[in-house]
């Protein structure tokens, strides 16, 4: 029977939220599936993977540095060396370096290892120290993959300077376009629920509470318009949300800032709110900035990689540097004023969007997988 390996470096936050479509694409087509990751539940019995048939929970470690990811990488290596895995597909920066530092030996047994980069962490603006040490190392490690893939144009761009066998071009890892026509909420009803009425506006974010995904932008944005009927909802969770607590303290915003921690309702919430806020620093190709598109909000987002691949300026939303602040509240005050602005950009989002739809990105996968013609 032939074997696919999926690689990452946690279950609930990346192979539950990404991967299980695929891993049901390779049981139908008559794979065995693996999948090696950190479980990262609460309580560890809830992780249970669909679709998988044997899974390895391995202690990966997001820094380089910690002594585990030299365990995790001695266990990866036992693994791809004891199974003839015809397919190792790895994801997530330590995931993507430690299993292709192990699979050496099994490249050499016909294996096909195939690596996707959810977003370099060298990119245009990004800082130098980021150039030089992520860029080498992923361009070395290039020689160690077989595909390649890039799920945005400036990163599938970059990496033709790479020496993996094959480079190729994903738009994202899909999202289910009909899960979000198919949601029916009462308005009123989820509003109350965080205390927000129906004539209020709802700017939403979804994210973790990082410096990455620079929420505070927003906070500040939302404060200097001074419209105490905009509220800024956020779901996520993270190591700045006292940070951020005390800020909207500072500013006096703390009724108008919720802060809901992780949930599980992000498709009711998205119909409810007007406008969808995403000023991250860096990102490749957001799934939550696709399921705000899908919903028919408008965007106000930074102009980055990726960002700028889903959003066209001035006609499904805004692109904005992401430490404008003075921009971002032009760009909100804008849609706060215009309610037929915010629905003609979100029809425009809800038709550009079927361009990444899940059921494409299968196809494009299916194939990828496929091909057999690497070695």
């Amino acid at each position: 029977m032939k074997k696919v390996l999926f690689v990452a470096t946690v279950v609930k936050a990346h192979i539950m939220v990404f991967h299980i479509p695929f891993l049901k694409w390779f049981k139908e087509n008559g794979y065995e599936t693996y999948v090696c990751a950190k479980n990262d539940y609460e309580n560890k019995e809830d992780c249970v993977i669909p679709y998988c048939d044997y899974y390895f929970d391995l202690p990966f470690e997001r820094s380089p540095i910690k002594l585990n990811n030299f365990k995790t990488y001695k266990q990866l290596k036992e693994i791809t060396e004891s199974n003839e895995f015809d397919i190792i597909h790895c994801h997530t920066p330590m995931g993507g370096v430690l299993t292709r530092l192990a699979a050496r030996n099994a490249r050499k047994k016909n294996t096909n290892v195939i690596y996707t980069a959810h977003g370099f962490h060298f990119y245009k603006g990004a800082p130098i120290a980021n150039w030089l040490l992520y860029y080498p190392v992923e361009r070395w490690l290039s020689r160690h993959t077989d595909v390649l893939i890039t799920i945005n144009k400036e990163d599938f761009s970059r990496a033709q300077k790479f020496k993996a066998k094959s480079i190729e071009y994903v738009p994202g890892v899909g999202i289910d376009t009909n899960k979000f026509k198919e949601i029916l909420v009462n308005k009123t009803k989820k509003r109350s629920e965080i205390g927000i009425d129906d004539n209020s506006l709802i700017v939403l974010s979804v994210g973790e509470l990082n410096k990455n995904k620079n929420h505070e932008t927003i906070i500040r944005s939302i404060a200097q318009l001074d419209k105490p009927d905009i509220y800024y909802v956020i779901c996520g969770e993270g190591p700045l949300v006292n940070y951020l607590k005390n800020l909207t303290m500072e500013l006096g915003m703390e009724n108008q800032v919720k802060l809901l921690g992780f949930r599980t309702d992000i498709a009711e919430l998205s119909k409810v709110s007007d406008i969808f806020a995403f000023p991250s620093f860096r990102e490749g190709l957001s799934l939550s900035l696709m399921e705000a598109m899908t919903s028919g909000l408008p965007v106000v987002c930074s102009n980055i990689r990726g960002n700028s691949d889903l959003v066209v300026d001035g006609k499904g939303g805004y692109l904005v540097n992401p430490d404008n602040i003075q921009g971002f509240a032009n760009v909100l005050l804008n849609l706060y004023e215009s309610n037929t602005q915010r629905e003609s950009m979100g029809i425009y989002n809800r038709s550009l969007i079927k361009n990444f739809d899940l059921k494409n990105v299968i196809v494009e996968m299916g194939y990828i997988y496929s091909k057999n013609k690497f070695h």
